[in-house]
C-alpha cells in the first residue's frame, strides 16, 4: 500500500509544483510528498467547483495530508507576475526556501495561427514560458546560496516538427512553440547554473489520460492505445528531483525512455 515516508529521498526539502490541482501536477506532488518533501502546490482551481474539470488544490492537499504528508496550497494565476512573486513569498514563509521547482502548469488553446487573438497568444506565453522563466529567477538565489537545487520543466511531444498538413484538427502550433521555448530555456539555464550545483532538466510525458486531455477531445480510440500511466511521469520527476547535477543536467527526455534507461519501477500513488 502506498504511503508517506518522512525519511525518504526528499526529507527536509521543499518542493513547489505548479498546475497541481489535477492530472500530472497532482501526481507529481503526491510522489514527491511520498518521499518526505514538504510540498507547496499552485493552480487557479483552489476549490472543487472553481473549474468545469474535476480536481482542486484543496483536494490534492487533503489527499497528501490524509496520508501523513506535509502540503500547502496557494492559488495563483501564473500569467501574472505579481501572483508569481506572491506565490514564492508565501511558499517560503510556509516551508522555507524552495529546493525543487517543478514547472508543470500548462495551457493549450487549440486554434490555428490565423485565428489566434493577441490575448490568447499572450496567455499561452505567460503561463508556458514567462512563468517558468520568472519562477526560476525567484528561486535561484536561495538555491545558489545552498549550492544545490533542482528545476524540472514539463514539456510535450508537441515540440516535434510536424509534416505539412491541412487536417481540420490542426491547431497545436502555439502550444508546440511554447514547449520548444521551454526546452531551449532549460538547456541554457542548465549551463548557467552548473557551477552553482543546480540541476535543470526537462521530462515529457507521453499521452496521459488527464481531465484536460479528455476535455480537449484528444482521446480517440487510436489514441487510447498509446496511453501511458501517469505514474511514469511522476517517477521520472522524482528521479530528477534528487539527481546529481554533475551527471544529470540539461537533459530533455521522454518519460518512457527515461524510465527504461534507469530501470525505474513507478510507485503506486497515495
Amino acid at each position: 500500500m502506498p504511503q508517506i515516508n518522512p525519511n525518504g529521498l526528499l526529507a527536509g526539502r521543499t518542493a513547489l509544483v505548479t498546475g497541481a490541482s489535477r492530472g500530472i501536477g497532482e501526481a507529481i506532488a503526491m510522489r514527491l510528498a511520498m518521499e518526505g518533501a514538504k510540498v507547496v502546490i499552485t493552480a487557479r482551481t483552489a476549490e472543487a467547483g472553481d473549474s468545469k474539470l474535476p480536481g482542486s488544490l484543496h483536494e490534492t492537499v487533503d489527499r497528501i495530508r490524509g496520508a501523513g504528508g506535509e502540503a500547502a496550497f496557494f492559488r495563483a494565476d501564473l500569467a501574472e507576475a505579481g501572483d508569481r512573486e506572491r506565490l514564492v513569498k508565501d511558499a517560503v514563509a510556509a516551508y522555507g526556501p524552495i529546493d525543487i521547482l517543478v514547472n508543470n502548469a500548462a495551457l493549450n488553446i487549440v486554434m490555428r495561427v490565423a485565428d489566434y487573438t493577441d490575448k490568447r497568444y499572450r496567455l499561452m506565453m505567460g503561463v508556458g514560458v514567462d512563468a517558468p522563466f520568472h519562477l526560476s529567477q525567484l528561486v535561484l538565489p536561495a538555491m545558489r546560496a545552498k549550492k544545490q537545487g533542482w528545476i524540472i520543466n514539463i514539456s510535450s511531444g508537441a515540440t516535434r516538427h510536424p509534416k505539412p498538413t491541412y487536417k481540420p484538427s490542426a491547431g497545436n502550433t502555439v502550444y508546440g512553440m511554447v514547449k520548444a521555448a521551454l526546452e531551449r530555456f532549460t538547456t541554457g539555464l542548465a549551463c548557467e547554473v552548473y557551477d552553482d550545483g543546480i540541476a535543470v532538466n526537462v521530462i515529457s510525458p507521453g499521452l496521459v489520460e488527464t481531465p484536460g486531455v479528455s476535455a480537449n477531445g484528444f482521446l480517440s480510440e487510436a489514441a487510447r492505445a498509446r496511453l501511458q500511466p501517469i505514474t511514469w511521469i511522476a517517477e521520472s520527476v522524482l528521479k530528477l528531483s534528487c539527481c546529481d547535477y554533475r551527471e544529470m543536467s540539461g537533459r530533455i527526455d521522454k518519460a518512457a525512455d527515461f524510465i527504461a534507461e534507469f530501470g525505474l519501477t513507478p510507485a503506486e500513488l497515495i
